[in-house]
């Protein structure tokens, strides 16, 4: 009889199996893990001050350089279960108006969210978890289309939406530290939500692994790759040391680690996603201006650009919104009226 033996082969997820002396290597462990883009908008753009002007000035900054911009949220697809990260903007959430004062604009919808999850591959009763990043209305928009789905976001976020269904899961960052973020939960295997404040108080990060690869879904940490890799914070923070401090946590952890970074307000997210490129600090990927921009035709609302609060003239008096003070705040989220796009 010939002598076969297993033995464990060099290398990282690998065995051998010994035939007379000779070592076949085999994949052990390979993942059923998929992650994939939901995409909702395209064609929009971001000005170079709102992306990387939040601790040096805005005037440090060029409002004709122009980065791409779009929405995009995540589905983590384990092998056992179908979790979404982010839920979108609302089917009612009106189409912007892009004009000389826009700082952001998503660009034209492709898809409600539903539609465009099921263009991903997935129907809405698949879904068994959400795991929120923050409490902006692209990113929390239709949650109530999964009643079902057990929806995980810290308490500061639930506070903030005041949210008190049964299907909400408070996360309190039980399981404590990951790699070098001091606190974080474990939502399942490889899926981790970790505690990441500063864009909101509230803010956190998803990181799903996968055979050594992390793949990083940040919400706003930064509004475009080009911010990771300059070292610098937008304009939209609610506790600007605190965002500060995240985005030193990433770049350190990115650094350490092989790290795929899915941002939802640029097409780098899914197409780094779809490349499973890895991020590399020291060489940055050559900047993409946009070249097609969305229009659409104003209808007198505006929207927040931050948080997706929609002004309409009619549920105010007939005010305009030209004709508010300029000190006007918006009701949802505090910014200033400047951070509002016509729709």
């Amino acid at each position: 009889m010939k002598r076969r033996d297993f033995i464990k082969a060099v290398g990282i997820g690998t065995v051998g199996l010994m035939l007379d002396g000779q070592i076949f290597v085999e994949a052990k462990g390979k993942s059923n893990m998929e992650v994939k883009a939901v995409k909702l908008y395209e064609n929009g753009f971001m000005t170079q001050p709102f992306a990387l002007g939040g601790e040096d000035g805005v005037e440090k900054f060029d409002a004709a350089v122009k980065y791409r911009s779009s929405l995009q949220n995540f589905v983590i697809d384990t092998g056992k279960e179908v979790i979404l990260v982010d839920t979108g903007t609302p089917e009612d959430f009106p189409d912007q108006v892009v004009d000389e004062k826009t700082q952001i604009f998503m660009g034209k919808r492709i898809e409600y969210y539903v539609d465009a999850l099921k263009t991903a591959g997935y129907q809405p009763e698949q879904v068994s978890k959400i795991l929120v990043t923050h409490k902006h209305a692209d990113h929390t928009g239709e949650l109530a289309k999964f009643p079902n789905a057990k929806i995980y976001m810290s308490s500061a976020e639930a506070d903030a939406l005041e949210l008190t269904d049964k299907n909400i899961v408070r996360v309190e960052y039980k399981d404590g530290p990951y790699h070098n973020f001091p606190d974080a939960e474990k939502i399942a295997d490889g899926v981790y939500l970790i505690k990441a404040i500063g864009h909101t108080t509230g803010n956190s990060i998803i990181i799903a692994e996968d055979n050594g690869t992390f793949y990083m879904m940040h919400g706003d940490v930064t509004y475009t790759d080009e911010a990771l890799y300059e070292n610098k914070l937008s304009v939209v923070f609610e506790d600007k040391a605190a965002a500060r401090e995240t985005l030193d946590r990433v770049r350190e952890f990115v650094r350490n680690n092989p790290t795929v970074y899915c941002s939802t307000h640029t097409p780098l997210g899914y197409e780094n996603l779809e490349a499973k490129k890895i991020v590399d600090l020291n060489n940055p990927p050559k900047p993409i201006p946009p070249t097609e921009i969305a229009q659409t035709k104003a209808t007198g609302k505006y929207v927040c650009s931050i948080c997706g609060y929609v002004y309409d003239p009619a549920e105010h008096d007939g005010v305009a919104f030209e004709d508010l003070p300029d000190d006007w705040r918006c009701p949802r989220c505090r910014q200033s009226k400047d951070k509002f796009n016509r729709a």
